[in-house]
């Protein structure tokens, strides 16, 4: 069980206020000040601070507010696998990105509860900004996310380089040919949302050309990446797009690639657990296992 004062403490950090702070934990103003006061003195530093009205934590504030989120996810996780095992239950919640989620999981999946029957895996199929906010909340264990993310912050292992390209209808004027990152400016684009990883990668990618997405004659951003291809199908545009996602529809020769001469991107797929938790060595066994089935194959 969590120290009841790192429960005080992390409250605090939210509400930014101790009066709240008491309100939602159902315990007097005084009990609060008490409650920072012990964690002040038993690490000897100062954990919150005043700027005008407002009230801030620290430098060592924000460190312990890191390390005491890890021991409130872990002590959860405790709780759920001790629960777990009298019931028999081997239980995984992660998270993937959409290209991920779609693309590289099912197969997976498929061969982890064939292989493990008694266990319950539940998948949330999230944007990278998302994901990253339900893994510091505790709300999923792990996530594989195809997006960029601040790498300090977190414990993270690369799983898989992938290519991003651009593709087309086959009956686009372009589809096919080699052209250079200028040529398909006036072109319609469709794209993901902001937020998504596929965007954050297109974005980064332009800006390394100087480039942003406002230069393209037009932009229509959808969230769902099914939806784009079918819409790149009936030539309303080209888009941008892991080679991953597009692998059968190229095949089938539903799609064509445009080949960018001067658009070079393969982009790293990452494996993300909170930083300072105890079971990210746990977490990672399904990591090892997604490994041993891509080498296997």
């Amino acid at each position: 069980m969590i120290d009841f004062r790192f429960k005080t403490f992390l409250t605090l950090c939210k509400t930014k206020s101790y009066t709240k702070a008491a309100q939602k934990l159902n315990i007097t103003q005084p009990a609060v000040t008490q409650h920072i006061k012990y964690l002040e003195e038993k690490y000897d530093t100062k954990l919150f601070q005043y700027s005008g009205k407002i009230l801030d934590l620290t430098p060592e504030g924000e460190a312990l507010k890191d390390i005491a989120k890890s021991i409130q996810v872990d002590s959860e996780k405790a709780y759920r696998i001790l629960k777990d095992k009298k019931e028999s239950i081997k239980r995984i919640k992660f998270g993937a990105t959409l290209t991920i989620g779609e693309y590289m999981m099912p197969e997976l999946i498929e061969k982890y509860m064939a292989d493990f029957p008694d266990s319950k895996v539940t998948m949330i199929v999230e944007n990278t900004d998302r994901l990253l906010h339900m893994l510091r909340e505790g709300d999923i264990d792990f996530a594989f996310i195809e997006g960029y993310f601040n790498k300090l912050d977190y414990n993270y292992k690369i799983f898989s380089k992938e290519e991003f390209v651009v593709v087309c209808s086959t009956k686009n004027h372009l589809a096919g040919k080699s052209v250079i990152l200028e040529d398909i400016l006036k072109e319609n684009i469709i794209i993901r949302e902001q937020g998504s990883g596929t965007r954050n990668i297109f974005e980064t990618a332009l800006y390394e050309h100087n480039m942003q997405v406002e230069g393209f004659k037009n932009v229509t951003e959808i969230g769902n990446i099914n939806v784009i291809k079918k819409l790149v199908q009936k030539n309303l545009g080209l888009t941008f797009i892991y080679k991953k996602a597009v692998q059968k529809e190229l095949k089938k020769g539903t799609l064509s690639q445009i080949y960018v001469e001067d658009f070079k991107a393969l982009r790293q797929f990452n494996f993300v657990t909170l930083k300072n938790s105890m079971c990210s060595n746990e977490y990672e066994k399904f990591l090892n296992y997604y490994n041993m089935i891509i080498n296997t194959k």
